[in-house]
């Protein structure tokens, strides 16, 4: 994976991968382990539904491993303190919107793509909402684009 972008998590994110990573390798490659002497142990392996589903199981982990451990040689924590001082939305920042179609209040945390989580508040840099509120301050209507049907949201506080 040579070259790749940067991985842009919260110092809580890269504890969250970290943690992930310490379990797999850990604990989930000796259930992994056990699951495959368990299936030896039924003989013929040529037709052992169990064998092959500890396999694919063993495939999962081992890419999910690798996958860490290539983010985590490429992060790059977002500093949460210095974006408290900002004066307009940037990575890491948390931001109350005023969504001017719906008149519906809305809270996200702007996040690397790896974080992401909408539906718990946390949206990717990438999204075309973030995109649309990057570098903009308190009070300003943006317009969030490359989506359907584009619309309007006010920004009414910055945390």
């Amino acid at each position: 994976m040579e070259n790749q972008e940067k991985v842009l998590v919260t110092q809580a994110g890269y504890e969250e991968l970290k943690g992930e990573l310490k379990k797999l390798v850990h604990e989930e490659r000796n259930i992994v382990i056990q699951e495959l002497q368990e299936a030896r142990a039924q003989g013929d392996l040529s037709e052992n539904a169990d064998y092959d589903a500890a396999r694919d199981h063993q495939a999962r982990v081992e890419a999910r491993i690798a996958e860490l451990e290539a983010m985590l040689t490429n992060v790059e924590i977002i500093d949460d303190k210095k974006t408290t001082t900002k004066k307009t939305v940037s990575l890491g920042s948390t931001v109350t919107i005023l969504d001017l179609d719906s008149n519906e209040e809305e809270t996200y945390t702007i996040v690397g793509s790896v974080e992401a989580d909408p539906f718990n508040g946390k949206l990717s840099n990438v999204t075309p909402l973030a995109v649309a509120l990057l570098e903009s301050k308190v009070g300003a209507t943006v317009t969030v684009t490359n989506v359907e049907k584009p619309y309007k949201v006010k920004i009414l506080s910055l945390k």
